[in-house]
């Protein structure tokens, strides 16, 4: 009844050590596929570099969430913009809810190479709005430091 169990070490018999160890179990800190040369190695085959299980879904997900704020604060932008507009009023609330429509649309493609392109192409036209009111030029600005932030951590974790 009293004895070791049956998965755990035996007292006296060397412990496996912790990831990448010598050990007879020692796997890849990614848990992913262990290169199997005549030297048995045992270290992942193309690592992970930034630790993440799907870095292309991170990094989708990020563009997402960026792009998606990005519609709300259009979507709410428009309530200010016809309150305070003098001239180009209509103008405004109708290109700050194309421009949030489109933020949707290119949130729900960033599965394509090319829509991160069009993401790019879209902060552009929220600078471009800003001719319309000094407000669309205020989301334009920080959300193009923010996709500008994004790029980058994008790059950076699929690299």
């Amino acid at each position: 009844m009293s004895g070791p169990p049956a998965d755990g070490p035996v007292r006296g018999s060397p412990e496996p050590k912790g990831r990448g160890g010598e050990g007879a179990d020692a796997r890849p800190a990614g848990g992913g596929p262990v290169e199997s040369g005549p030297a048995g190695s045992g270290r992942p085959v193309g690592p992970r570099r930034s630790g993440l299980r799907n870095p292309v879904a991170a990094a989708r997900g990020l563009g997402a969430a960026t792009l998606g704020l990005e519609a709300l604060v259009l979507v709410l932008a428009v309530q200010p913009i016809r309150v305070l507009s003098a001239g180009f009023g209509t103008a405004a609330v109708v290109a700050s809810v194309a421009l949030a429509v489109g933020a949707i649309v290119v949130a729900g493609l960033l599965g394509r190479a090319w829509a991160w392109y069009a993401g790019t192409v879209l902060q552009a036209l929220v600078l471009l709005a800003g001719l319309l009111h000094w407000s669309l030029l205020a989301v334009g600005v920080l959300f193009a430091l923010v996709w500008g932030y994004v790029w980058h951590v994008r790059r950076v974790i699929l690299s």
